[in-house]
This record gives structure tokens, sequence and C-alpha cells, in this order.
């Protein structure tokens, strides 16, 4: 009985380390579910296709900005984090400022945001997210702060950078990276195909975007917990 009893707690002992194991820390649950995209999946409801979701937010301007605010115009939404060598990729070369430039030639609208919450990686307040957008040369229309995440969630953004083009309609057009090469080297930017300014094009010109939805890369947007 005796032998019995300490095999039962041996094998208690051993399931319950196997799910300490594999059970993420309460410091990093959110972090991992956001990771994986089940945070943003659960709370997101955009779809290609469909009216792109409504949303308003300060900007480091300290003005309220809404997506209605421009009716009727191409936007494009860019999730950014300045701190994010994916990001610094495309800034630091000048190549994400060339596209802003170059959309806003056309009348797109160029908002990017940053949904990192207060204290963790990538957060700024409006004075130093204005500072930086005024040292990076950055030509967005605006840079909007979304502290609560609420809105990155409701978009399903999952990275940065992390692309998005909403037609005239305010459908959702195009939804992921901003090109094909992967890598945090600014070389492969002349050799790669820039998908947002290839959607941005077809969208103008009134047709289907030929590639609507890719998988974005860089890295995880840090939502509050």
């Amino acid at each position: 009985m005796k032998k019995a009893i300490l095999l039962l707690l041996a094998v208690t002992t051993w399931a319950h380390a196997e799910a300490e194991i594999d059970k993420p820390s309460p410091a990093t649950w959110g972090q991992d579910l956001t990771e994986l995209g089940l945070i943003t999946g659960a709370h997101a409801n955009a779809e290609i296709g469909k009216p792109a979701p409504a949303f308003t937010l300060p900007s480091c301007e300290s003005k309220t900005v809404s997506l209605s605010d421009y009716k009727g115009k191409v936007v494009v939404l860019e999730w950014t984090n300045y701190s994010c060598p994916f990001v610094v990729k495309h800034y630091g070369s000048g190549n994400m400022q060339k596209l802003q430039a170059d959309a806003a030639a056309k009348g797109v609208v160029w908002l990017a945001i940053c949904s990192s919450a207060p204290k963790q990686q990538g957060h700024a307040t409006p004075a130093d997210a204005l500072k930086a957008c005024t040292e990076k040369n950055s030509a967005a229309t605006a840079y909007l702060i979304d502290e609560s995440g609420a809105t990155g969630r409701a978009y399903g953004a999952k990275r940065t950078p992390e692309m998005y083009v909403i037609n005239a309609d305010g459908i959702l057009v195009y939804q992921g990276a901003i090109d094909d090469k992967k890598s945090v080297d600014p070389a492969d930017i002349a050799t790669a195909k820039n998908l947002v300014a290839a959607a941005i094009e077809e969208t103008l010109a009134g047709k289907p975007v030929s590639t609507p939805e890719t998988e974005a890369y860089g890295c995880s947007i840090k939502y509050a917990k």
C-alpha cells in the first residue's frame, strides 16, 4: 500500500511538472499569445473585402484622428515600432519615407500606428514620438498612439511593420508584409517586391489587388498584458 501511494504521488508530481513546463508564465502569457496571433485573432474583425474597422486615436501632435476623417481617400495603415530592427531597416534606408512621400503625392493618406503599451518596448509619449518622427523625416500623414491596443487587435495586427491598404470606399484591400524579403538587411530592399506599393497602384487604378493578403514579418507587437 505504501509503495502504491508513493507511486501515485510520483506520477501526480510528474504530471504537474509537465503541465508547468508547457504553461506560459503569467508574466509572458499575453506576449506568447500575441506572438502566436491568438490574442489578435480572437479580437480581430478586419477582413479583406469588408469595411475596415473604424477607429479614433490621438496623434503625436496631440490631435484626434479618425479613420472617417479620410472618407473617399485611399488610406495606408502602417503598424510601427521605431525600436524594431525590421522597422529600422526601412526607416534607416529611407525606404519607408519614400513610400510615404510617393503615396502622399498620389493623394493617399498614410497613418503610422504604434500599439506598444505603456512600459512596453516601443512605447513613446506623444512628445517623444513627435521628436522621433521629426528625426526620421517621416512623411506619414499622422503618427497615432494606440496604447490600449484596441485598434491593433481590431485589425489583427501582429508585427511591426505590418501594412494595410483601405480603398476609397472604406474597404480593406490589402493586409500583410511591406515586401517579400523577410530580413533586416537594407541591401535586400533593392531586389524586393514592394507589396504595399503594388497594392496602392492597383487600388488607385480601380483594379483588384493581385495579392490581397500576405504574412507580415517583423517584431511582435508589444500589446498590453
